[in-house]
């Protein structure tokens, strides 16, 4: 339950949680807490509980569609009633049935101030991007999770069964003495292929194979307590073989000399005590296999001890088999400016050990046990290390809410049970497949086939989805904000609304619905800045404002002074939208590619055939301005063309002037090469 790797001995008054499991030894406890208030009991209750991840899209999109519906009730009283005034009033208009044209002309405006499809675009993407996802073995829990991880800029990761593929595999041999006894390296093959081998024993089969056969005769099995385990053989190798930690072998291995030809060596010799601290500092998981010429008898057996004369042979250091793909993948987070965090149940310094291994840049590890509890304090502590280590599972989640509490935006992977508190807490949990199931039930993302390396796909794909639906969000906000502005103004002057609902279509479907759909959908690989509303909203509410003035001057003169026939109003009217739709579709595909490009051209062509289609303009009931007021028309467009510009170029200055969003960076260097064996 707290995710240390190896067995933890517990001494009187010491603590012991729910969960656990006894590997050796046996004992008494009281009991303090029972049911719903054990530890393992209130784990998985806190797990248990339902949240919905937090996306910055979905909030922006709802909070403009909540400030649409808090608006559309006034604005659509005023124009409702401005367009039964330009029918002659209230009573007139339900007298002669004129009611009904005033409330079509209505329904036009108040159906354009919502961004009927860009809901639908922004789930489209998600989903798209989900199916993409699963093409790369990654399973998304939540549709939101796609734009997760491009916002992330603190990965918080646990050491095992993440960074490590949670065995352990045997790293190198160190003699200490060319005169040992001989055979010891088949007796180290014995440890590693007997039946009852821990994972520790396991993993020394891969550097020592059984060459000769042996039958103990007798033998002491490993125990977590005195952390060593013994056995005896006769005939090919004889006497006894002492295989576990060399302290707990020799207690007074400071004062014990051996061979050693390491940095610590004087003339060829050091301490074991120095050798192994040497060996240690690696963060390698240190071993020593000792002899003695006398076999063990059944009173050795029977007090769990081994016999005199026990003389070290050679000490062997083992390490954690690293996923492959670990530090090829911290260091795209490095080289993106995501602030990389290890959290781990284990030692401290043997985790600062796996991080310098991986290519991080940390001296060494925090002992997580002398953490300040506070949330202001422990978010200092965060900010300034990058390694904890002996990190209780409580913890993990209290470190992912105080970096949250700074403005980060964080991502926890893991597999364990110890993780799943901070997975279901952190802005984006990543589980791993091979994790346990109460992990993987609250995660966000779950990499099926337990692949490090996907995670940068995952970033890509987020980016993509945040990218687009930024890009095609200024076109239904744009037109949110003109057709708010057209009623708010042809409310206030009295005047007609200048086009019919199906005439809307045309603009909609060529300037905003078709194009839309396949930009949302198009590569994208500009990086993550928050503040996406403010940015859609600081170029679609400029570029509304040109176009409601445009349709406002237009409409009044051709209408009010040149008293142009209303179908030829609503025709220019149409036109002028058309024009100025297209223009903000070019701005917001700046730059432009081939696809974007063709895209574009696409949708002029679509304009220019349904003005001149006869079925086309028979359906839609357009008639051709007279020569003045297309004039009129095609010179407010290029005002407006030139204003909706000049917008656009301000809002990218003052974006570039904006300051950027800072993130703590962490050196990743080239991971070391392989050490010989």
């Amino acid at each position: 339950m707290t995710g240390e790797s190896d067995p933890v001995d517990k001494h009187p008054g010491d603590r012991v949680l729910s969960g656990s499991v006894v590997v050796s030894g046996r004992g008494s406890a009281v009991v303090q807490k029972v049911g719903a208030d054990s530890y393992a009991n209130q784990f998985a209750e806190e797990a248990k509980k339902f949240s919905l991840m937090r996306s910055e899209l979905k909030d922006s999109i709802n909070r403009v569609l909540k400030w649409v519906s808090w608006g559309i009730g006034p604005i659509a009283l005023l124009v409702t009633n401005a367009q039964v005034q330009v029918q002659g009033g209230w009573q007139q208009a339900f007298s002669d049935g004129s009611w009904n044209q005033a409330a079509v002309d209505s329904i036009a405006v108040i159906t354009a101030m919502i961004p009927l499809g860009l809901v639908l675009l922004t789930s489209l993407a998600f989903a798209v991007g989900a199916a993409r996802l699963a093409g790369e073995m990654v399973l998304v829990q939540e549709l939101p999770a796609v734009e997760g991880l491009a916002r992330v800029d603190v990965v918080c990761l646990d050491k095992t069964g993440t960074l490590t593929q949670g065995d352990i595999a045997f790293d190198a041999e160190h003699p200490l003495d060319d005169r040992g006894a001989l055979g010891w390296r088949d007796a180290l093959a014995w440890f590693g292929a007997a039946p009852d081998a821990n994972a520790t024993a396991k993993s020394l089969a891969g550097g020592f194979g059984v060459s000769t056969p042996l039958a103990p005769t007798r033998q002491i099995a490993f125990s977590s307590r005195r952390k060593w385990s013994a056995v005896s053989f006769s005939g090919v190798i004889d006497g006894t073989w002492v295989l576990g930690a060399p302290t707990m072998i020799f207690p007074d291995a400071a004062a014990r000399p051996v061979r050693w030809d390491g940095p610590c060596a004087a003339q060829g010799h050091a301490s074991l005590g120095d050798a192994v601290a040497e060996l240690a500092s690696t963060g390698r998981r240190t071993l020593l296999i000792a002899h003695s010429p006398t076999e063990l008898d059944d009173a050795h057996v029977a007090n769990e001890s081994f016999p005199a004369e026990l003389e070290p042979v050679a000490l062997l250091t083992l390490s954690e088999q690293l996923r492959p793909d670990a530090a090829q993948t911290l260091g795209y987070f490095a080289d993106q400016g995501v602030d990389v965090k290890i959290i781990s149940g284990d030692d401290p310094h043997t985790v600062a050990a796996i991080a310098r291994e991986l290519g991080l840049d940390v001296p060494e590890g925090f002992d997580a046990r002398i953490l300040p509890t506070d949330e202001v304090e422990l978010g200092n502590v965060l900010e300034r290390q990058h390694v904890f280590g002996r990190v209780t599972p409580g913890q993990k989640k209290d470190m992912v809410i105080a970096l949250q509490s700074r403005g980060h935006v964080v991502a926890m992977t893991g597999d364990g049970v110890n993780d799943a508190l901070a997975i279901k807490q952190a802005d984006i949990g990543i589980a791993m497949n091979s994790g346990s199931a109460a992990t993987k039930a609250v995660a966000r993302l779950v990499l099926l086939d337990g692949q490090f390396s996907h995670l940068p796909t995952v970033v890509a794909e987020g980016r993509r989805v945040i990218a687009n639906i930024e890009r095609v969000s200024m076109l239904f906000l744009t037109k949110t904000a003109y057709a708010t502005g057209i009623a708010i103004l042809f409310g206030l002057l009295i005047m007609e609304i200048p086009f019919l609902p199906r005439q809307l279509s045309i603009t909609d479907g060529l300037t905003i619905g078709i194009p839309a759909f396949f930009l949302a959908l198009l590569p994208n690989a500009q990086r993550y800045v928050p503040g996406f509303l403010r940015r859609s909203l600081s170029f679609a509410i400029p570029a509304g404002v040109v176009v409601a003035l445009a349709l406002t001057v237009y409409s009044r003169i051709a209408g009010g002074r040149w008293e142009v026939p209303i179908e030829e109003i609503r025709t220019g009217s149409t036109i002028l939208v058309g024009i100025l739709g297209l223009w903000v579709l070019t701005l917001v595909s700046l730059p432009l590619t081939w696809i974007k490009a063709t895209i574009v051209a696409a949708m002029a062509g679509g304009l220019y055939l349904a003005m001149n289609v006869p079925l086309i303009v028979q359906f839609f009931e357009l008639v051709m301005p007279r020569p003045e007021a297309m004039a009129l028309l095609l010179w407010l467009a290029g005002a407006g063309i030139v204003l909706i510009g000049v917008a656009r170029i301000v809002q990218q200055s003052f974006l570039r002037q904006a300051p950027a969003h800072s993130t703590v960076r962490t050196k990743v260097e080239p991971p070391p090469a392989p050490r010989p064996r």
